[in-house]
């Protein structure tokens, strides 16, 4: 402790007459620190409890500031914030700096007799005494410094002033020690959020949506363009096209990205519970409602909802969901208040809603109220040059579930490129996760494929004629497929594909290794 000389001076107040203030000031200081304010108004609660009721003026916090190793004044009695936030100490800068470096409790009888001490704040009268108390968090290093200015002047009783600072300090130092391992604990969290953001908008980034197809092409160019606005979406496409995908792709790629995508399946409720899930209830509404509960809506405040099947609701909730469409407004189950909402609505359907609308089947201005921006995404069987791309990502994404290398080989995807697939997309994953089963090397193979029994479902039409033979000269036929042809007639002999083609061994082997054309082995 350092205790620089005072002349004797004559006592204000009795020795008891300051413990009892001091003591009393604890209480009030207790009371602040056990507020759930945030760490600066809790400071800034302290010194004021300081400053009204234990004659210590000009009562300052400093904290360390982990990123820099400098002593930052976090609070201070008196002082505009533009002033307390450029002031800065180094360790050993100064008598705020010298008292974190060293770690002891300085008192001053007079400030202006101090050399250390600096006044970059302007805050202390220069004839009154100074005390400064580290904060720390038991044998730690100080955490920062405490410091006011008793307006006693000299009575003798400096030392009792400077105990009660320390201990002032003490309560301080458990608070801080708090309040930065929440922050840290907030920021940890919010790191993560942002890093899951980053991953799931990058999983539905466009550029990872499968399909190079004219068709597909066309769908992709009208996400990119509806993304950027608030419009409502109606997806149109067959089961298992990937509607849900889209949507997805048209949320995270917009404004509204940082908002919640809440989904939900129009056909599996009935109307009764399909009103709750989307409105909310009240408490006490309906037998089971035990308390207030938000619906969907709600819960996309500011973000997206998505309504699947949406061609599957009643006439009677058709009116009720186009009011929320129209206005943005409604009520919840069993409640009288009108709640607003700012949500975007992207449905899907798989049914024909224009016949629909004709029958009186559904609402004519709900149709047109949903169909402001409509998608049709195209069925496989339309995008059949898609299929070699969806089977090895469908392959990989299978590999990674089953925890093990899977590859598929070219002569599989040419038997998957003969098939309808009238359950699209969803029936050839379900189609390969089978023939991963059934392959024990990883390889799914010609053989694998045939084990699903997919060659039986092939179309009379469709079935492979080994008489009928592709024509290698055909000008749509792209490059990839046409070596893969040679090999095939060639019976994957690749001197003899290279005669078929007008090429040399070498050249040949040269584009099945640029093309990643998998040979297949007899």
């Amino acid at each position: 402790m350092v205790i620089s000389p005072t002349a004797v001076g004559t006592t204000r107040r009795s020795r008891a007459q300051v413990i009892e203030m001091h003591l009393d000031t604890l209480y009030q200081v207790s009371q602040v620190l056990s507020c759930s304010s945030g760490l600066q108004d809790i400071l800034s609660g302290v010194l004021h409890v300081l400053h009204e009721s234990s004659d210590m003026r000009c009562g300052m916090v400093s904290l360390l500031d982990p990123g820099t190793g400098e002593l930052m004044v976090g609070a201070a009695h008196t002082g505009t914030r533009e002033r307390v936030d450029k002031v800065r100490y180094r360790p050993g800068e100064g008598l705020m700096g010298a008292i974190l470096k060293e770690g002891d409790t300085v008192m001053v009888g007079r400030i202006a007799d101090e050399p250390r001490f600096l006044d970059r704040m302007g805050l202390y009268a220069p004839d009154l005494p100074f005390v400064g108390v580290p904060i720390r968090v038991g044998e730690d290093n100080p955490i920062g410094v405490l410091a006011a200015q008793p307006i006693c002047g000299d009575d003798g009783l400096l030392e009792e002033r400077a105990r009660f600072l320390e201990m002032v300090a003490n309560l301080l130092a458990q608070t801080v020690r708090r309040a930065w391992d929440l922050e840290q604990e907030r920021q940890a969290l919010t790191d993560e959020r942002d890093r899951l953001r980053r991953e799931v908008r990058g999983g539905y980034h466009l550029d990872n949506v499968v399909g190079h197809s004219k068709e597909m092409r066309r769908v992709f160019e009208q996400v990119r363009q509806v993304a950027k606005w608030h419009t409502t979406v109606l997806v149109r496409g067959e089961t298992g096209t990937g509607k849900e995908l889209i949507a997805n792709a048209i949320h995270y790629n917009s404004p509204r990205a940082n908002g919640h995508f809440v989904k939900l399946n129009c056909a599996a409720l009935p109307d009764n519970l399909l009103e709750s899930e989307l409105f909310g209830h009240e408490k006490g509404a309906f037998t089971g409602a035990v308390s207030q509960r938000k619906g969907r809506f709600e819960q996309a405040e500011g973000g997206t909802i998505f309504l699947d099947e949406i061609g599957e609701i009643s006439q009677a909730f058709q009116a009720k969901l186009l009011r929320v469409l129209q206005e943005g407004e409604f009520e919840r189950v069993g409640g009288t208040r009108t709640l607003k909402v700012d949500v975007r609505v992207i449905a899907a359907t798989n049914r024909p809603l224009e016949e629909e609308v004709e029958r009186g089947d559904f609402r004519e201005d709900l149709y047109y109220r949903l169909n402001v921006m409509p998608i049709f995404v195209p069925a496989l069987r339309n995008r059949s040059e898609d299929i070699p791309d969806l089977a090895r990502f469908l392959v990989d994404k299978l590999a990674k579930a089953q925890g093990r290398p899977l590859d598929i080989t070219d002569s599989a995807i040419r038997t998957l490129m003969r098939h309808e697939w009238p359950g699209n997309v969803r029936e050839l994953e379900n189609c390969l996760e089978r023939a991963a089963i059934m392959s024990e090397t990883g390889t799914i193979d010609l053989d694998a494929i045939n084990l699903t029994g997919l060659e039986d479902k092939l179309p009379l039409s469709r079935k492979p004629e080994p008489e009928v033979e592709v024509d290698l000269d055909d000008p749509d036929l792209d490059e990839r497929e046409r070596v893969i042809a040679a090999l095939e007639r060639a019976g994957w002999v690749q001197a003899k594909a290279a005669r078929l083609l007008g090429m040399t061994p070498r050249q040949i082997a040269y584009r099945i290794q640029t093309l990643k054309i998998r040979v297949r082995q007899f």
